[in-house]
C-alpha cells in the first residue's frame, strides 16, 4: 500500500487536534495511532534477527534498501509475543527521533482494521489504572459506537531515548541485515 499521508505530528498540540486514527488488533484490543505518524503498511515478512537487542525488537527489515527494526508491540507492552497469522503486518511508522531527525519504525500487529475519525470530545483521558499496558503509553481512550479504542501516545511507546538507543543497535547490527530479502509491499 502507497503512504498514507505526510508528515508526522511536530509535537503534543497537533496530536490534540488530531482527528483521524488508524486502527488495528492487538491481542483482541484495538488500538489506534494517528495517521500522521502512519507511512505506510507492509504485509507481514521475513524479518532477520538482530543479537543483543531488547526482547520486543523483533529484528530488522529490508525496506527498498533501509534497515528498519521492528517492535513487537505485544512484547512491548508487555504480554507474550504476537503470533503470526494471515492478516498480521507491519505498520510502518515515522517517529521523530530528536529535534530534526526522523526514523521509520515497523510495528507487529495483529490485524490492521481502518481509519477512524474520532472527534476529539469523544477522546477520554488515558485511566489512572485497570489498563493492559502502562498508562504513558495511552494518550486517551477514544469512543467509537459505544466501544472505546485505545489511542497510543506514539512518542511514549516509542521513545526518543529508546529510538537513540535502538538506532545504535541497529546500525551496528547493519551488515547482518545487509542481505535481508526485500519486505513485500501490500497491494
Amino acid at each position: 500500500m502507497a503512504s498514507l499521508t505526510g508528515k508526522p505530528a511536530e509535537n503534543e498540540g497537533a496530536l490534540l487536534q488530531q482527528q483521524q486514527f488508524l486502527t488495528f488488533m492487538l491481542g483482541g484490543e484495538t488500538y489506534a495511532i494517528g495517521i500522521l505518524h502512519i507511512k505506510e503498511i507492509i504485509e507481514y515478512g521475513q524479518v532477520t534477527a538482530v543479537p543483543m537487542m531488547p526482547e520486543f525488537i523483533r529484528g530488522v527489515i529490508n525496506l527498498r534498501g533501509r534497515v528498519v527494526p521492528v517492535v513487537d508491540m505485544a512484547v512491548r507492552f508487555g504480554q507474550k509475543a504476537a503470533a503470526v497469522g494471515k492478516r498480521t503486518c507491519i505498520v510502518i511508522l515515522e517517529i521523530e527521533a530528536d529535534s530534526d531527525d526522523r526514523q521509520d519504525i515497523g510495528v507487529v500487529v495483529d490485524a490492521v482494521n481502518e481509519v477512524l475519525e474520532i472527534p476529539h470530545e469523544e477522546i477520554e483521558p488515558a485511566p489512572a489504572f485497570g489498563a493492559k499496558i502502562r498508562t504513558d503509553f495511552i494518550h486517551g481512550m477514544g469512543k467509537v459506537n459505544g466501544r472505546f479504542v485505545i489511542i497510543l501516545n506514539v512518542s511514549r511507546v516509542l521513545s526518543a531515548e529508546e529510538l537513540a538507543s535502538l538506532e545504535q543497535h541497529v546500525l551496528a547490527g547493519a551488515e547482518t541485515a545487509a542481505g535481508v530479502q526485500e519486505a513485500p509491499v501490500s497491494a
